[in-house]
């Protein structure tokens, strides 16, 4: 019997979340990410969270996808250093703890814990309790919001 590093449920909720939080980290990607380094080893958390916030307000509700207050640079001598972002989700019965991991060319989800409020439920109905927590949480897109009228590029 061969054994991974993770249980085949853990590994298909990071796909959930990554899935969900792609327009974050994208957006995140966004900042030089020697500058985010730099936040990170002088231990800037306000900076840090402040370009997480602004980097999540467009795309989920206020308040559910927050910064950690713990970050850490991977530094490789001659290349670009990877950082890793300590955040939490949380909304209706579901928290999910968890590491961003920003790359030069990448980006990528490390789940530390997840819990579920509430009885207790088969790994697959938590698994789409997550989805449909992250799901409620978005915002939808901008063109897509009730009561705007579709773009005119005329």
């Amino acid at each position: 019997m061969e054994r991974s590093g993770k249980r085949p449920s853990l590994k298909e909720r990071e796909k959930i979340l990554a899935d969900a939080i792609q327009s974050v980290a994208a957006e995140l990607r966004l900042v030089d990410l020697a500058i985010l380094a730099r936040y990170v080893h002088a231990e800037q958390h306000g900076n840090i969270d402040d370009l997480v916030a602004s980097s999540t307000e467009l795309h989920f509700k206020p308040g559910t996808l927050r910064y950690g207050l713990r970050a850490d640079v991977d530094l490789q001598w001659g290349g670009m250093p990877a950082v890793s972002l300590d955040l939490e989700f949380a909304h209706r019965d579901v928290t999910v703890f968890f590491n961003l991991i920003l790359g030069s060319l990448n980006a990528g989800v490390d789940i530390q814990a997840v819990t579920f409020d509430g009885p207790p439920r088969s790994p697959q109905e938590n698994s789409a309790r997550l989805a449909e927590a992250l799901a409620d949480a978005r915002l939808a897109p901008m063109a897509a919001r009730a009561g705007d009228p579709p773009a005119n590029d005329a």
